[in-house]
């Protein structure tokens, strides 16, 4: 079955003022069923302007998170399985990664 990967992000500034909430969608996955407290390693991430993006810049770089919620949709054509890692915050100025 596949599922979509997904994580609140919230982009906050210098003095934890939330500037913007979004949820980053890492993509879609064929695995076996996943659990809440399950382990997931992607690429760390980080801010290009006010776009959530991963932070390639180092190949050595990985970032570990934990399964927290699985969204079932029945209420479309076909049901879409939605899951949530743990939230990020990121801060403006902290995580901008610029052009590379």
């Amino acid at each position: 079955m596949r599922y979509d990967i997904c994580q609140l992000v919230k982009i906050v500034d210098m003095n934890e003022e939330i500037i913007l909430e979004v949820v980053f969608d890492h993509g879609e996955v064929e695995t076996p069923i996943p659990t809440i407290g399950a382990t997931v390693v992607t690429y760390p991430l980080g801010l290009k302007e006010f776009s959530v993006v991963y932070d390639k810049r180092s190949e050595d770089a990985i970032k570990r998170s934990k399964i927290t919620d699985l969204e079932i949709n029945l209420l479309g054509e076909s049901s879409v399985v939605k899951v949530f890692l743990e939230p990020v915050t990121l801060i403006v100025g902290q995580h901008d990664i610029g052009e590379f």
